[in-house]
């Protein structure tokens, strides 16, 4: 049994190894042949699930709305999460290891979609896109920096169609939003606030501690992907490994993508040059601020500073989650609603601010009676009709350089970089001298960080670069 399990490991590390060498095949049947209502093989997208319950039993569903998308396998470390998936596409075969199912259904697929915790988003898309396979990835696009950049690369390298999970990427009120903006609307941009409701699932708290029975339907170490072994605890999944830092990247992780989306396809901003942060504390007991640095900050306000590609100066973005929100602008009424339940966006320009909903929906000049008072732009740019999961499978058919995605891995790389730098202003907030007792020595991390974002570190804070590039366990590793 060792020695079948010992070839186990070797065949996986050796299809690793090879997957760029493969080259799938395929026949290509003429649409007349098959006859009127049918279509032909070229015109069929052969789907990949890894992860198909929860967020990845929805994202299958969405693709399957598409005539041409064919979902003909997928895998997933837990059997209780997939009955529904199971029961919808009876004819796909199922996996456990995602990495077995790419090696025995490489020359069956076309695309893939990720929908897996953020820990093995990127180990799970680069194999898939070193098979030349389409990829479509959740949001956040990765764990860390440095696998957004690597994924980025492997996009242009590998020459497949992208899209990060970032729906709002394809909705019109992005790209109202940019009309407004472009149309001089506000002037300037010279700051823009974002805030979140999140987290909803519980953050900021001690780590889990007990002996519990995994279940037998999940693979617990399959679950647990690059990250470190820990014994296993229900408290982690299916939901809340988000406010972990081993699994999830937390508030900013999992909302930046969609409530900063507008904020990066408007303002002429690329990587931040400086980031800072503050999260609350958690008193357990009197002068006891110990932070549980497993776990994510139960809240925060990050502050970016973006050099701007235009070089007309400098903005700053602002993050604020958990509860805590930017100061109400003076343009907007007391009755009138500051955002949505899920977050917003405000634009503070030269000439004027401008208010979105998360999602960037229902942008709104203020105060609100200019939507009203003023000539406003036509539409200028297309809309997505067929929406963001729809728009991947047709551009997927279409071809690498031919197909149009919103949120493509040039666009979603950069932008999950840039999101995610975020994290390590937090993550060294966290940081305490172990050796040092004295109450205005003992803090790390209370800094502005400086961010060199060719080489992709922290120039003057060492001990945060830890979290640009973590360490994979054995067996885990991006090649």
């Amino acid at each position: 049994m060792q020695n079948a399990n010992k070839k186990k490991k070797w065949a996986r590390r050796q299809f690793l190894r090879d997957a760029s060498m493969a080259v799938a095949g395929f026949t290509i049947v003429p649409r007349h042949v098959l006859g009127k209502g049918y279509l032909a093989p070229s015109d069929m997208l052969n789907i990949a699930g890894i992860g198909a319950g929860g967020k990845g039993e929805s994202d299958l569903a969405e693709f399957a709305k598409s005539p041409k998308a064919n979902i003909v396998c997928f895998a997933d470390v837990d059997d209780r999460m997939i009955t529904k998936s199971v029961k919808r596409f009876p004819k796909a075969k199922v996996y456990k290891d995602f990495r077995e199912m790419l090696d025995k259904e490489h020359k069956n697929i076309d695309a893939v979609s990720v929908s897996t915790p953020d820990n093995t988003h990127a180990v799970a898309a680069l194999p898939a896109m070193q098979l030349g396979k389409h990829v479509y990835v959740q949001k956040p696009l990765s764990h860390d920096i440095f696998e957004a950049r690597v994924l980025t690369e492997a996009a242009k390298k590998y020459k497949v169609v992208t899209q990060m999970g970032n729906q709002g990427g394809s909705g019109d009120g992005v790209r109202r939003t940019k009309e407004l903006i472009d149309a001089g609307k506000i002037g300037d941009i010279v700051k823009i606030d974002c805030w979140t409701n999140r987290p909803v699932w519980p953050q900021g708290l001690p780590t889990p501690t007990g002996t519990h029975t995994i279940p037998n339907e999940l693979d617990w170490d399959l679950w647990l992907g690059p990250a470190k072994k820990i014994d296993f605890h229900p408290d982690y999944l299916p939901f809340n490994w988000r406010g972990w830092w081993a699994f999830g990247t937390g508030s900013l992780g999992d909302m930046a993508c969609h409530i900063m989306d507008p904020v990066f396809r408007c303002a002429p901003i690329l990587y931040p040059e400086s980031v800072e942060a503050s999260v609350a504390t958690l008193w357990a007991k009197m002068w006891d601020d110990t932070i549980n640095t497993d776990s994510c900050p139960a809240s925060s306000i990050i502050h970016l500073t973006y050099p701007r590609t235009d070089g007309k100066g400098k903005i700053k973005v602002s993050w604020y989650d958990g509860g805590l929100m930017p100061e109400r602008p003076e343009e907007l009424g007391a009755e009138e609603a500051f955002g949505n339940w899920d977050g917003g966006v405000l634009f503070h320009g030269t000439k004027g601010k401008l208010l979105a909903d998360c999602y960037g929906a229902k942008p709104r000049l203020l105060p609100l009676s200019r939507n009203q008072q003023e000539d406003m732009p036509a539409e200028t740019i297309k809309r997505v009709p067929e929406g963001h999961y729809v728009q991947w499978v047709n551009a997927c058919i279409d071809g690498y350089g031919k197909g149009f995605t919103s949120s493509p891995f040039d666009f979603a790389g950069p932008f999950t970089e840039s999101i995610l730098i975020g994290n390590l202003a937090l993550r060294a907030f966290q940081l305490k001298n172990p050796k040092l007792t004295g109450w205005n020595d003992k803090w790390l991390g209370r800094k502005k960080l400086l961010w060199d974002a060719q080489n992709l570190r922290v120039t003057n804070f060492e001990e945060a670069n830890q979290w640009v590039k973590r360490e994979y366990r054995e067996g885990w590793k991006l090649v």
